[in-house]
């Protein structure tokens, strides 16, 4: 009988390991990054076409590669950080597995060119699908240039799984983000189709932040600080003010190495416990310092994923830290020591004070005719056995209260009235109306076997939402011209996404174009919606299309229209006449889905004269 098991072919098993090591674009580019930072460049360049579909170009000014090692690089397992076991605990690099470049050659079209500053040739090497096409000198600047072409063009499969140009596109940004933030004295820049996103120089970790992030956390930004024989912490977190719906802008970084770490995050979350609300999540960019010896980083393929050796302490030091910097930078509300608190002295000689703090300590009587207080004199001599005084005292309480009685006012009120017949009292309610408000929360409206009771909110939510997802789909949205136009300064991943969004959006009603430099100019807005801010509108609904992205797995037109419903519908606590509770009514019965708003609340309930005898006990 034949032997079954057999070694894989190298172009076979450079695919299945690409499988761990490049999922999409973004994965790609990562890697190149982290080489490029590796070799100590200085200056990044990122060039992407099509959602890095067609293009991820990396061009670096660091140490380059002599012609050997151009062609060792791109063998598996081959590095130049590993030389025995024990140095796997004193990585300070991103790579060190010597897998990512056979990964990406082994799935793309890739172009090398690099060289030395002590060659005076550099080598150009094309490699398509693991296979090398040509290896030659070429004459070419110092450093390294990497060009990845056509990603999975040998594996269709994994290539129809990838998603639009502008969803690889929002995390090509993320990664590139990542790397710039970690590395703010390095000078990175970033191209898509040709259009520059990014123009970061060299410079302190803030300036970084505003520059990758947007100028919304310019006076948002809280210095935190910690330094301990096991952990150094440093960065930034953002003031409760800045918090968001959405995860997104929260960076760890172990030694420079980006990482996700729920653990670490609950520790920032949790000192910033009662500062902000439950679903609203603080910015941070904390970068961690530790002996690699307490860390192992080589347990997720990404290497996304460290473990530490005392997670414990980790979690207190840096919850410590955060806290620490909210109160030593009075975000957190604290007690006023500098108030005298030993004022006895001071508050008798103070008229103005003693004057005010007996008007507010003064009992605020109600002054009126009808009330006067009782003349009680003569009350001790009822115990004398003096019935004279007794009585004398007796007959001026009756009298006041007499007197008291003419003068008292007296409101009329339904309930004082005489109950009125069956029909008669059906007329009037027809008359006066059976539809009202409580709390300007809830609509309750009569029904002739009960009443219904609305959620207003909620109604409005699935009248809006009906709405326009029928505008999505006939495009025949009504829009009215903003008479001063407003401007939004995005970031470039809010920007790209709404590059991406613009057809949606204006079917929607919203007209916005590009004015610059990551800014919007809106010109026109839903004409059914009132609105008060234009551009509040428009960044709130933003940020919820990006909530509910993280949250639910929905197309873009289904997303927006739940987002702008969510965001223009009709708040609790706004009061509405009679013929806006009746129109909102009518309008909720005539949707499709009328019993539940669109993310799954109820929309009203009813109570049946049965459920309303129910509570009441008949004899």
């Amino acid at each position: 009988m034949n032997d079954l098991i057999q070694l894989l072919p190298d172009a076979i098993a450079n695919q299945i390991a690409a499988g761990e090591v490049v999922q999409r674009p973004a994965s790609a580019l990562k890697e190149l990054l982290e080489n490029a930072i590796d070799a100590g460049a200085t200056e990044v360049q990122v060039v992407v076409k099509e959602g890095g579909k067609q293009l991820i170009q990396v061009i670096d000014n660091g140490a380059g590669m002599s012609l050997t090692d151009a062609r060792m690089s791109f063998e598996r397992h081959a590095t130049s950080k590993i030389r025995q076991s024990d140095d796997l605990f004193r990585l300070r690099t991103f790579g060190f597995r010597g897998e990512a470049l056979a990964s990406i050659a082994a799935v793309a079209q890739v172009e090398m060119k690099t060289k030395r500053s002590s060659d005076e040739l550099g080598t150009l090497l094309c490699i398509e699908g693991s296979e090398v096409k040509k290896q030659e000198p070429i004459v070419c600047p110092e450093g390294t240039s990497i060009s990845v072409k056509n990603l999975f063009f040998n594996v269709p499969a994994r290539r129809n799984f990838l998603k639009s140009n502008a969803v690889e596109m929002r995390h090509l940004v993320e990664e590139f983000q990542r790397v710039a933030l970690s590395y703010p004295e390095v000078s990175f820049s970033f191209y898509q189709n040709d259009m520059q996103l990014f123009k970061l120089g060299p410079g302190k970790l803030s300036k970084r932040i505003l520059g990758l992030l947007g100028q919304g956390y310019k006076d948002q930004l809280v210095v935190c600080q910690e330094e301990t024989p096991l952990l150094r912490i440093q960065g930034y977190i953002g003031t409760p003010n800045s918090g968001k719906k959405t995860r997104g802008d929260q960076y760890f970084f172990v030694n420079h190495r980006y990482i996700k770490s729920n653990y670490l995050h609950h520790a920032v979350v949790n000192a910033f416990e009662g500062l902000m609300a439950q679903d609203q999540h603080p910015f941070y960019a904390l970068f961690l310092e530790i002996d690699p010896m307490h860390i192992d980083i080589n347990v997720h393929p990404t290497k996304t994923e460290i473990k530490f050796d005392d997670e414990r302490t980790v979690y207190g030091l840096l919850r410590s830290a955060v806290k620490q910097s909210l109160g030593a930078h009075h975000v957190v509300p604290t007690i006023d020591f500098s108030m005298d608190v030993n004022f006895t002295e001071t508050w008798k000689n103070d008229l103005g004070k003693k004057q005010e703090v007996s008007a507010e300590n003064s009992y605020k009587n109600f002054h009126s005719s009808a009330f006067r207080k009782q003349d009680v004199s003569g009350w001790e001599r009822i115990f004398d056995g003096k019935k004279e005084a007794f009585s004398e005292g007796e007959d001026r309480f009756l009298d006041d209260r007499r007197n008291a009685a003419k003068e008292t006012i007296t409101f009329s009120s339904k309930a004082s009235q005489p109950m009125l017949p069956a029909e008669q009292f059906t007329t009037e309610k027809e008359v006066s109306g059976s539809t009202f408000q409580i709390e300007s929360r809830y609509i309750v409206s009569q029904m002739a076997s009960g009443v219904l009771i609305f959620d207003q909110q909620a109604a409005h939510e699935r009248i809006l939402y009906e709405r326009f997802v029928r505008q999505l789909h006939q495009a025949k949205a009504s829009s009215q011209q903003c008479l001063f136009p407003q401007t939004v300064n995005l970031s470039p991943a809010d920007y790209v996404l709404v590059m991406d969004l613009q057809e949606e959006l204006a079917n929607l009603g919203f007209l916005v174009s590009p004015f610059g430099n990551h800014t919007l100019v809106i010109d026109g807005v839903p004409a059914d919606i009132s609105i008060t801010n234009e551009k509040a509108l428009f960044e709130s609904l933003l940020e919820q299309f990006k909530h509910f992205k993280s949250e639910l797995s929905l197309d873009k037109r289904e997303n927006l229209a739940r987002s702008l419903a969510k965001k223009s519908a009709i708040k609790r606590g706004s009061s509405l006449n009679k013929q806006e509770m009746e129109n909102l009514v009518g309008q909720l019965f005539s949707c499709q889905n009328p019993n539940y708003s669109p993310t799954g609340n109820k929309t009203f309930v009813k109570l049946d004269l049965t459920k309303i005898d129910s509570f009441f006990t008949h004899s």
